[in-house]
């Protein structure tokens, strides 16, 4: 493997866990998580927010 490889592993390894804790904190669905995280980053708290947010903007 070379550097960027590892890299990417690591990163895709993170945003997995990070969308895990976000399906099960804010029950959204994984692909939604995956999505947030890659709109927004990785700050929790905004994470959270907009999670929150789409969830209840679903159920409209």
């Amino acid at each position: 493997m070379n550097e960027h490889t590892d890299k990417g592993d690591s990163h895709n390894g993170a945003v997995e866990i990070l969308a895990g804790r976000l399906v099960r904190e804010a029950d959204i669905s994984k692909e939604q998580a995956r999505e947030l995280i890659e709109l927004i980053g990785t700050d929790w708290n905004s994470l959270l927010r907009e999670a929150h947010f789409l969830k209840a903007r679903h159920r409209l």
